[in-house]
Order: structure tokens, then C-alpha cells, then sequence
């Protein structure tokens, strides 16, 4: 009888499949929708007024990318907390299959979750107090 996979090598292999379909995307919309999509404007933001929980974040991945943390931090916080989880989990599983046993691999743990609802939730409600309260503009 197969036994069957933990939860961390079927997470694994998801990542595995979200890096490959992420990195198709990201080749494909800067070799070609980059010059052609219209970006519009957030409509949370132009109807309510406020930030909307997401806002910010094409912004802070872009950011990432280019290496500045700080920039994305400030953006939105959740990409860099979901890259520094991402990468410690994939690269730490990557290392211990490569046979490198000293190095084990990540356990998930629900409070990544539980972590992230608040990081969306701080984020959102500091941003938005900014903006109504002080008018500040991100």
C-alpha cells in the first residue's frame, strides 16, 4: 500500500507549480501585455474613498523585484512576509530532497495564516487612517 504524501511535499509541489505558472506570467506580460493592457485605477479606492486591503500590492511585488524590501514593506507588507515564507519553505524542502539532511525541511504552521489576516488587516486600517485622518496618499 502507497503511502500517502504529508501536507509539506504536497505544498512543495504546489510551490513548485505556482513558481512555474508565476514565472510564465510574468514573462508573458512583460513581452507582451505590458504595451498592451490599460491599467485602471483601483475602484474601491475611487468609489469608497478608501484603500482597499489589497492596495498596494502590484506596487510592493514590483518593488521586490528590483530589490528595494523597504519600498515593498511599505507598500503592502504582505508580499515580502509571503516571499520570506515562500522561500525559507521552498528553498529549506528544495535543500533536505537535494540530500542535504541537516537542512530540514519548513512544517507549516496555521499562524503563516493567521499572521497574514493580520498583516492585510493592520495594513488596511493604518493606511486608510492615514489617508482619511491625515491626508496622506499612498
Amino acid at each position: 500500500m502507497k503511502k500517502e504524501k504529508e501536507l509539506e511535499d504536497q505544498l512543495f509541489d504546489i510551490g513548485l507549480v505556482f513558481l512555474f505558472v508565476f514565472i510564465v506570467i510574468v514573462v508573458f506580460y512583460k513581452s507582451i501585455l505590458k504595451s498592451v493592457i490599460y491599467v485602471r485605477p483601483c475602484l474601491f479606492s475611487t468609489f469608497l474613498g478608501i484603500y482597499c486591503p489589497g492596495c498596494g500590492g502590484t506596487r510592493a511585488i514590483d518593488a521586490l523585484f528590483h530589490g528595494h524590501f523597504i519600498k515593498a514593506l511599505w507598500y503592502h507588507p504582505l508580499v515580502p512576509y509571503a516571499a520570506m515564507i515562500y522561500g525559507g519553505f521552498m528553498i529549506s524542502h528544495a535543500l533536505n530532497r537535494l540530500g542535504i539532511k541537516k537542512v530540514k525541511g519548513w512544517k507549516f504552521h496555521n499562524w503563516y495564516l493567521y499572521v497574514a489576516v493580520g498583516i492585510i488587516a493592520v495594513n488596511f486600517i493604518l493606511k486608510n487612517l492615514l489617508r482619511i485622518g491625515f491626508g496622506i496618499m499612498m
